[in-house]
């Protein structure tokens, strides 16, 4: 509202100052006090007529059409014009009347469309303003909206996968992973490359996620992935090593045993 009402007192003063000085060139006194207090009657009726706009402008903002657009503003305006003008005339009549004077408006086609075309101009300028300061306020409210809405996690994909702790996320090719190790709350993936990744979570959700990537369970502590192992020791105790293909090993007790039965016919349960 206040960058309207600066707006509004800007056309004012322009007004006042204009036509004092217009009556200066006809040999006229300025009065420049006289049109001041014409021009603030008339800001105050125009900034009572404000929430007229404010309402034409959200309308047009909703309707696509142009000339529905067309025919709202053209109301809106006419509107605005009328109602100025009348509250402008009852406001100076009223407050003359009071300091004992009078207001004569000296009513006449010319004098409508004189006014008339000024308020074409303050309805249009006004009228931009709260365009404006409308386009400014849904901006902010997408943004708002955009920051409050939960970030979606990212697909699963048959080639990849996620680990995910807290706010961080680290993309993962399953064929990457020689092994997978409980550490307390913390899930610890061991890659090919020496790489380690320490994530909140539990073995068996674990166990039961990657599952389907030939990573099984060969300790009650850890899981294997079996497509990157290249050679099984099996212990007299049952327990067993497994070599994988970068050179690395781990050991697996014999519970687990069965897990890497399909590694080689020597591995088969006793």
């Amino acid at each position: 509202m206040a960058i309207i009402a600066a707006v509004a007192l800007g056309i004012g003063v322009v007004n006042a100052l204009s036509g004092a000085q217009d009556a200066t060139w006809r040999g006229e006194h300025a009065e420049v006090g006289l049109r001041l207090f014409w021009e603030t009657t008339s800001i105050i009726v125009i900034l009572l007529l404000v929430p007229l706009l404010m309402l034409a402008v959200r309308r047009m903002r909703r309707t696509t059409g142009l000339g529905a657009r067309t025919g709202i503003g053209a109301a809106a305006l006419l509107g605005f014009s009328a109602l100025h003008i009348a509250g402008m005339v009852g406001l100076r009549k009223s407050m003359l009347w009071l300091a004992g004077g009078a207001y004569d408006f000296h009513f006449s086609l010319t004098t409508i469309l004189y006014e008339f075309r000024k308020d074409v101009v303050t309805a249009s300028l006004i009228g931009a303003t709260l365009w404006l300061i409308e386009s400014r306020r849904e901006l902010r409210n997408a943004a708002r909206a955009a920051q409050s809405m939960p970030a979606a996690p990212p697909e699963q994909s048959p080639d990849l996968i996620w680990l995910r702790d807290g706010t961080s996320r680290i993309r993962v090719v399953p064929r990457d992973i020689l092994w997978v190790a409980s550490a307390g709350n913390y899930i610890e993936y061991s890659l090919a490359n020496g790489t380690q990744h320490l994530v909140r979570g539990t073995l068996a959700a674990t166990e039961s996620e990657l599952a389907r990537f030939a990573i099984v369970r060969v300790h009650r502590t850890r899981l294997a992935n079996l497509d990157r192992v290249s050679g099984v020791d099996f212990k007299p105790s049952g327990d067993f090593e497994l070599t994988f293909d970068n050179g690395k090993t781990l050991g697996g007790s014999r519970r687990y045993r069965p897990a890497v039965a399909s590694l080689g016919g020597s591995a088969a349960p006793v």
